[in-house]
Order: C-alpha cells, then structure tokens, then sequence
C-alpha cells in the first residue's frame, strides 16, 4: 500500500475557546495537488502549521511524508516547501539574500555530492525563477512591496528539490501575470511526480490546478473528493432552445427553476439526471443545448451561505 504523503485524522487544537480545528482529518496521495479549500477564519492556516510541526494538535493524529510533524519536524522540513500567504522578510538582507536562507535547509543530510548537484541544479532554478516572476534580488527587502515579498518565498520553495509542497494562500498579491506563472510552475511540479498542497479561498486557482478538493469549514472536513465527484453533488445549468412544447420538461424528476420563453428554456438539472432530461429535450426539438457544470463557487453556497462564497470569489 503506497504511503499518503499527508494523513491527518481528527485534528483538534483550540486557542482559548475557539476551536480552530474540530475533528479535522485530509490525505492526500502523493503526486497529487490537493486543493484545501475554505473561507479565511476556516482553520487552513491552522491545520498547515500543525503539518509544519509549528503548532501541536490538542488531540488526533497526523503524519507528513510518513513521519510525526511535531517529533520530526527537522527530518520534515528537509524535504518540503513552504510558502505562507504572508511573506515577511528581514528589512536589510536582499531578496536574494532571503532566498538563500530560505533554500539553506533543503541541502542538510546529504552527501557532498549529492548536496553539490542539487545546488547547482537549484542555481539554475533560482535564475529561471527569477526571470520568470520579474524579481530582482539585488533591492532589499524593506522596499519590496506585498507581491514582491510573496514573490521571494515562491522562488525560494520552487527552486527546493522538495517532496512535497505546502502553499498556502501562494498568490497572495500577485497580480494576474505573476498568478499565470504560478499556475505553469504548479502544473510543471504535478507532472514531474511532486506532491502539492495548495490552501486557497480563491476558487478558481484551486478549480484550475487541483486533481482533489477538500472543503474546510469552522475547523472540519465537510467535502472531499476529485472535482467530478463534488459537481456530483450539485446541480448543471442547462439552457436550450426548441421546436416543439417542452411541457414534459416541468414534471421531469430532476428538473429546478424551468423558465420557458418563445423556445428559449433555462433550468437546473440533477446531474444523475441529465440523460433522462437530453432524451426529453430531443422529443421536443432541440436546436441548441448549453450545460454547463457546477463551479466550486456553487459548492461552497451549499456548505457556507452566500456571504462566504461572495468572499472566496474575490
């Protein structure tokens, strides 16, 4: 049975009578991006320090890359990247000067050899990187704004050989050219085998990039699953035109909010019953058919409300 590379089950930690974590439990495989989805206030925050060895859980268990984040921290944090949604940084070293401290740990416990070839292949990232996000690392940091500061701790933890990757909140500042680039950098990390979790209230940055989501609300796991199987629990937009009356359409069982005007309808439909409802649309003439899958915008109105999904879209 392969190893998960992050297990963590029943997860409670409690900071005087908030209850950040509340019985929460994630796995993800490794090789996996594995989004962790959830308003800010949710308890992501919270349940990455606690795979970080930074916080130590009240009660339940937790296991990073096989290992105890809180008894092996140092063992841990050789072979992940971390990248918090607010960088800060020393005021007089330079960016590039923050990136060496930052990449330092990722060369302990090797052989010189081996140590020797991952700098130089993390040089050579280093230098991409740093094109690629249009950072320059000779300024120093008390005059970098939010973005560049952001912009420091992705280079560093990208340019890591890590195992796995732990971003959360990554774009935080960046505007959306630096967040393209984020995206090619994630896709690239996913296709060389490398195992990311990537904490967000930005839907579509976890819609985009994520092969699994697992919603977090007020420190539980309420939903977890590939995106296929979340829109499993909601509902398609349908919108089609026809020649006949669509009148079998109204009584269909799956079939929400029908609106009928000269031809042109708009509904929602069950997704387990859209084959029932294209062989109901074909008896009534179907010219044009749009369905259109639901977003993870839909999904957290069905765990948080509107006011928090109006904030994750933002």
């Amino acid at each position: 049975m392969t190893q998960l590379a992050i297990e963590t089950a029943n997860l409670v930690k409690t900071f005087g009578s908030t209850r950040a974590l509340d019985g929460f439990s994630l796995a993800v495989e490794p090789g996996q991006v594995a989004g962790f989805l959830g308003p800010n206030g949710a308890g992501k925050s919270t349940a990455i320090r606690v795979l970080l060895g930074v916080l130590r859980a009240d009660a339940g268990t937790a296991r990073v890359l096989g290992l105890d984040p809180w008894a092996d921290a140092v063992a841990i944090h050789r072979r992940i990247a971390y990248v918090p949604g607010d960088t800060s940084l020393w005021p007089n070293l330079t960016g590039g000067e923050a990136i060496d401290i930052f990449t330092r740990l990722h060369s302990g416990g090797r052989n010189g050899s081996e140590q020797g070839a991952r700098r130089s292949r993390g040089s050579r990232r280093r230098t991409e990187l740093l094109e690629r996000f249009e950072l320059d690392p000779t300024k120093k940091a008390r005059t970098y704004s939010k973005g560049n500061r952001q912009k420091v701790a992705l280079v560093a933890a990208l340019a890591s050989d890590a195992d796995l990757y732990l971003l959360d909140e990554p774009t935080s500042g960046l505007d959306p050219l630096m967040e393209a680039v984020f995206t090619d950098e994630v896709r690239s990390l996913r296709e060389a085998g490398r195992t990311v979790l990537l904490s967000s209230h930005i839907l579509g940055e976890v819609e985009k990039l994520c092969d699994t989501v697992t919603i977090i609300r007020a420190g539980r796991d309420v939903e977890t699953g590939t995106m296929a199987q979340l829109r499993h629990l909601t509902r398609s937009a349908v919108t089609a035109t026809t020649t006949a009356d669509p009148a079998a359409l109204s009584a269909a069982a799956g079939v929400h909010n029908l609106s009928v005007d000269d031809g042109y309808l708009r509904f929602d439909v069950d997704n387990a019953r859209v084959n029932d409802i294209l062989l109901l649309l074909a008896d009534a003439g179907v010219q044009n058919l749009t369905i259109t899958p639901p977003s993870l915008e839909e999904l957290f109105l069905r765990h948080y409300g509107e006011a928090a999904a109006e904030e994750a879209v933002r």
